[in-house]
């Protein structure tokens, strides 16, 4: 078999033309001569470093490169466009220094956010470069850095390292050079995977000097970002030989069970696949964001629009005066009306200007980070089991976390434990596991010693004492059969504990499911002590007994079983297979009322979300396993269609068999993880899970957690490609129109599909490629939609690819969940791009490992996991959760006030500015146009700080509609955010009126009550006038904020009463007669206030002002409370908030909202196309080859090079030539 191997991997020396990246061991001076352009026609090696850089700054390009990134946002460029018209005397109305102090805190503050974010990263970078290895340097390895590697160099690697670089696996210590690597830091599994060396390396690279002495060349594809491929050759003595992805070990992995190995460094740093799935540091801004530079640049246009308006009328005016008072000629002299037109311009430019107040950014980074830190300090997100808090590590994305409409989440570890636990059985008819007496049995079972383990599992949750019973007694043969089969059938390797207990046994499965179904047998007495190439020693209630191993039947994802074929210590030959039940029941001998029993269990068992195998067994005879046998060593032996002429085999054997019953595994979901998603949904929020898992194991964790029910009709492959040709043909169809179809027209080309309304898909990243050309697995031309592709009328590539990604995200968003398998990282980043593409809806992505990474980066908001398998996703999140059932109090309590503050913060400091400063401009048209102030300087200095600052300050951020524990119970509140209710074009729009209406109202009020009368005091004066306005201006908004603040606490009075202490003091201070004495061109308002406000007069046109300004909110409030024009979210608050006073009103609430009934779980059979008559539960995540190691010997070590578990246990040794050897983990 060997020979054959290394016969059939030997090519003839011609390499592929596509091969293009050449490695040559043991040379770095031959890589360090390849360039490759880069930017500016630079160069760059070819061959990059094993140092990783995620940072963005240095030293050097901190400052320019923040600087530009900061000046993308087009207020600062506002600003600093502001700053630079106050450098020119000419129409400067104050000094530059005072705007640019504001503007530089403010890029300051950011850019020390920026810079924090940043270090951490550098940190992070440092920590893995750092990180020591073994690097063979002349003839012998010494210790140095992961960032010393390089292309072509060999690296040894020991027990528990990580893999530094994708690397060729040249030889282990184990047998065969096997390598054994768990990728929990890639894909979140940490159940272990095998790699194998090239058996010509594992020969002749047997010790140091060999190894330092290899001189093989690699050919192989460019640094790509597929994870499970690679396609190269290995050039060595004269010989080539094939390499694939089961010699490569990734960057990320883990060495276990494997003492030492050796590699060969193909890819390096950012040229290794896993860094090549990362992404790019993409700057993130929200939805309010890009609409304030709209804002911007919309205010802006209509300031320069009032300047130049004004300054036209000032250039009239100037020569309409110069005409009717020639005796100021000689003022005029060196002057013209149109250079005074053209400085009134700029002048009046720079006294708007401040309609878009710097002060806003700045508080508006305050609400961010104090908002940032109510989610830090929230206890409801403390994961106090391992004292993990929730981290806002973004504080400027707060506000979006309140309008996400689409989740995509990883499934392993992030909804899962990836913990499988054996739930219940069916045994012969009879269902054992009552989990209400879980707690009670157990005590029995201690109690009776019916229990043969060697200790407790934690993995054991059935506890049964009908079952215990029935075992102890061994009266029933298919339950002793069921049992033994769980302790036979199966690739797991046993190893003694390197614990003190010297008789515990520890199992290390290639899959959670086996390894909790042996622990099953373990715990019912049927205990797996060890195996050799071609035998299984168990003991059967404390009786060891040993099985000859005649074949294994591998697993393998379209076989969806696995058998094996032992001859017992009596002689008889027995084959034990377990699988899907689709694919056992239909190999049955016959059907009789116990395979009806099982199959109901087996329904049971899928409505419970239960992870179902069929297990079953029969008797061969001598002769026909004679002819089986002779066919079978045939097949093994063949160099053509070996896999094809097997699994005939295969299915010949796996006949006629004997049902024994059913197992339901449980595959545990991390707490609360179906109740939130139940409440996403109801937040109008529909979440996608992407994951490189199976289908069947992703469908059952579906179901698992209410992303699927069984009332949902599932498209997959079959029916998607018939729904997106049919619109292909339709699209296609339409007369020249350009028009295409909508998004609920595309489950009307589907006759069947139109009929159900609940839908789901499920597809895997091959068919993702083919539907979308991303071009990594895409077969032109072969396939049967591909082959439709081909003819139909949009003859650009570019338009046909845009116009299927259109379809196919118009079908899946149109669906209520989303499931993709088999996804890279890179094409879960491609999917959250095209919903951002196409649907412009803001999203969220959820992970915990590296694989991860990508999509974290490209969603709106990434959230990362702080689990077990590293901090790869946390480090490049914008927040960090311990749990997925947090997030439900991340968006529907922390995001929806915070997006509820926010636009409330933006409405009315917009409000309180056009109410309070767009006097300026009517105060333009009876001062001449001269671009003279209104106000005192000291005013419009402090009226954006100290006066109205701290109302909308604690509005942003302490308001609240709801409680929390509303806003939990009433999830569709959240809606509100999705649709852009609380600020948009048109609230803006209404905020603008309001605030011109105000100061309209303030300003000629005030005018029309001078002009009429003068009071005792007052002697109708520029400065008492300014002063009236002012303060009718600032009441009036104060009254405002006051009406609308929801949720009143000490500090919101606080904060309102000191609004006007501040505005009594220092209008006290600054208009006081000795600060005229000493500054008189600083305080030139001496005594103004003292004047005009002490005169009841005044005080009346205040009065007057603030009602007037008052009467039409308050009006329009009550017309929306009679009318019941209310917006969803206050409608929903009232009603909330009347049901908190009536808590008979709450039923009502319910029934108005449009909840989505729970399935409900019954014993029932559910037909669903193109399954076996009901909804199969199985699931089951092996990997295929372990049975194929094991026969051939190639993970078993020689006998007495290790004790074995059997003379630990001081019993009898199995006859066998080998024992298999595992280091404990």
């Amino acid at each position: 078999m060997a020979d054959q191997e290394s016969a059939s991997g030997c090519l003839n020396g011609k390499k592929p033309p596509a091969f293009t990246w050449e490695v040559r061991a043991n040379d770095r001076n031959y890589h360090l001569q390849f360039k490759k352009k880069s930017a500016f026609c630079l160069t760059k090696k070819k061959y990059a470093d094993n140092a990783i850089k995620t940072a963005k700054y240095n030293i050097l390009t901190f400052l320019p490169l923040n600087l530009y990134e900061q000046l993308h946002r087009l207020a600062n460029v506002y600003f600093l466009f502001v700053i630079i018209l106050q450098t020119f005397p000419e129409i400067s109305t104050l000094p530059w220094y005072t705007l640019l102090f504001p503007l530089s805190c403010l890029l300051i503050i950011r850019g020390l956010r920026d810079l924090i974010d940043d270090i951490g990263r550098h940190q992070s970078d440092r920590k893995i470069n750092s990180r020591p290895c073994e690097i063979l340097s002349g003839k012998r390895f010494r210790w140095q850095k992961w960032c010393d590697i390089c292309v072509g160099d060999i690296v040894r690697l020991r027990k528990e390292n990580f893999v530094p670089a994708d690397m060729l696996l040249l030889c282990s210590s184990e047998p065969s050079s096997l390598c054994y690597v768990e990728t929990a830091d890639i894909d979140g599994e940490t159940n272990l995977k095998f790699r194998q060396a090239l058996l010509v390396t594992h020969r002749e690279l047997e010790s140091e000097e060999s190894v330092a002495a290899f001189d093989g060349k690699v050919v192989c594809e460019e640094p790509n970002s597929r994870m499970h491929s690679f396609t190269g050759t290995l050039e060595w003595k004269g010989e080539t030989y094939s390499l694939d992805s089961e010699r490569i070990l990734l960057r990320g992995c883990k060495i276990r069970n494997t003492d030492v190995c050796y590699g060969l460094v193909i890819y390096a740093g950012f040229d290794s696949k896993i860094m090549r799935n990362c992404g790019k540091i993409k700057q993130k801004k929200t939805k309010l964001d890009h609409m304030m530079d709209r804002l911007v640049i919309i205010i802006f246009l209509v300031l320069l629009v009032i300047s130049l308006c004004l300054a036209i009328a000032s250039g009239f005016w100037a020569r309409r005066f110069q005409e009717k008072h020639s005796y100021l000629s000689t003022l005029y002299k060196h002057t013209t009306p149109a250079k005074q037109a053209f400085f009134n311009f700029w002048g009046f430019t720079i006294l708007l200007s401040i309609i878009i107040p710097m002060s806003m950014y700045i508080t508006f980074e305050f609400i961010y980070l104090v908002n940032s830190f109510f989610i830090n300090w929230d206890l409801e997100m403390y994961y106090a089991i391992k004292d993990i808090p929730a981290k806002a590590r973004s504080t400027s994305l707060i506000d979006q976390l309140g309008q996400i409409e689409y989740i995509f989440s990883d499934k392993t570890g992030t909804l899962t434990q990836n913990i499988m636990s054996f739930k219940k059985c069916c045994i012969n008819g009879t269902i054992y596991g009552n989990l209400w007496w879980n707690q009670v049995c157990r005590d029995l079972s201690e109690g009776s010693g019916l229990t043969w383990s060697h200790r407790a599992e934690k993995k054991l949750e059935l506890y049964n004492p009908v079952l215990l019973e029935a075992v102890h007694q061994d009266t029933d043969p298919v339950l002793r059969e069921f049992l033994r089969l769980l302790a036979l059938c199966h690739t797991v390797m046993v190893e003694e504990s390197d614990s003190d207990s010297p008789d515990q046994l520890v199992y290390q499965a290639a899959s959670p499911d086996e390894e909790a179904l042996v622990l099953a047998a373990r715990s019912l007495g049927y205990v797996f002590l060890a195996r050799t190439q071609d035998a299984i020693t168990i003991s059967e209630l404390g009786v060891e007994r040993t099985y000859k191993v005649l074949a294994m039947l591998d697993f393998s994802s379209d076989r969806k079983r696995m058998s094996v074929l032992v001859r017992d210590p009596e002689g008889t030959i027995r084959l034990y297979t377990k699988g899907a039940d689709t694919v056992i029941l239909e190999r049955l001998h016959r059907r009789g009322p116990n395979e009806t029993i099982t199959e109901m269990a087996l329904d049971h068992f899928a409505a419970e979300t239960l992870r179902t195998l069929c297990l079953a067994s029969k008797v061969v005879s001598e002769a026909d396993y004679s002819k089986w046998s002779r066919r079978y060593h045939e097949a093994s032996v063949l160099l053509q269609d070996r896999a094809r002429e097997l699994d005939k085999l295969y299915e010949e054997m796996e006949q006629n068999l004997q049902l024994l019953g059913a197992t339901a595994i449980e595959d545990k979901l991390q707490d609360g993880v179906p109740e939130t998603i139940q409440l996403l949904k109801l937040g109008n929020i529909k979440v996608w899970v992407l994951t490189g898992d199976k289908q069947e194991t992703a469908m059952n964790i579906g179901y698992a957690c209410k992303l699927l029910t069984d009332d949902m009709e599932i498209l997959e492959e079959k029916e998607i490609s018939e729904i997106l040709e049919a619109y292909w043909v339709s699209n296609n169809n339409l007369s020249g129109s350009g028009e295409a179809l909508c998004s609920s027209q595309l489950f009307q080309q589907c006759p069947e599909a139109s009929r159900h309304k609940k839908r789901a898909i499920i597809i895997n990243g091959d068919f993702l490629d083919k539907i979308l050309h991303t071009g990594e697995v895409l077969k032109s031309g072969t396939e049967r939609l591909g082959q439709r592709l081909a003819c139909f009328k949009a003859t650009d590539p570019q338009e046909q690819g845009s116009l299927v990604e259109k379809a196919f995200v118009d079908l899946a968003t149109s669906c209520q969940a989303v499931i993709c398998c088999r996804v890279t990282p890179k094409q879960k980043s491609l999917i959250v791009q095209l919903v951002k593409k196409h649907k412009n809806a803001v999203t969220l992505a959820i992970g915990d490992g590296a694989n991860d990474v990508n999509m974290i980066k490209t969603a709106d908001i990434g959230v990362g996991i702080s689990g077990l398998e590293g901090m790869q996703a946390v480090q490049c999140s914008d927040y960090a959760l311990a749990q997925f059932r947090y997030l439900q109090r991340l968006l529907l309590v922390h995001g929806r006030w915070a997006y509820l503050r926010i636009c409330k913060f933006l409405r009315y400091f917009f409000y309180k500015t056009f109410a309070g400063l767009m006097a300026q401009v009517w105060f333009a048209f009876h001062s001449g146009f001269t671009a003279q102030p209104l106000y005192e300087g000291w005013f419009l200095a402090l009226y954006n700080v100290f006066y109205t600052a701290y109302p909308v300050l604690s509005m942003g951020l302490l308001e609240q509609d709801v409680s929390a524990k509303k806003s939990l119970e009433f999830p569709e509140l959240y809606v509100i955010g999705q649709r852009d209710e609380l600020f948009n074009y048109r609230i803006f729009g209404v905020t603008l009126l309001h605030g011109v209406s105000t100061s309209l109202a303030s300003f000629y009020i005030a005018l029309w009550a001078f002009e009429d009368r003068v009071g005792s005091k007052v002697v109708g004066d520029y400065e008492s006038f300014a002063i009236t306005v002012a303060t009718s201006s600032f009441l009036s908004v104060i009254v405002e904020i006051v009406m609308d603040i929801k949720f009143w606490t000490a500090l919101s009075f606080l904060v309102v009463t000191t609004s006007v202490l501040f505005f009594c003091l220092f209008s006290f201070l600054t208009q006081s007669i000795n600060a005229f004495k000493i500054a008189p061109a600083v305080f030139c308002f001496p005594d103004a206030g003292k004047n005009a406000l002490t005169d009841p007069y005044v005080l009346l046109i205040v009065l007057l002002s603030l009602v007037v300004n008052t009467i039409p909110s308050l009006t329009v409030r009550l017309y929306r409370a009679v009318m019941g024009k209310t917006t969803i979210q206050q409608g929903l608050a009232w009603e909330v908030a009347t049901a908190l006073m009536y808590p008979i009103s709450l039923q009502k609430i319910r029934l108005k909202t449009k909840r989505e009934p729970e399935p409900s779980v019954e014993l029932r059979a559910h037909i669903r196309r193109g399954s076996f008559c009901r909804r199969s539960s199985y699931a089951f995540s092996h990997h295929e080859g372990y049975a194929g190691l094991i026969t051939r010997g190639d993970s078993l070590r020689a006998k007495g090079t290790r004790s074995t578990v059997l003379s630990l246990l001081c019993q009898e040794t199995t006859p066998a030539s080998s024992s298999l050897r595992v280091p404990s983990a």
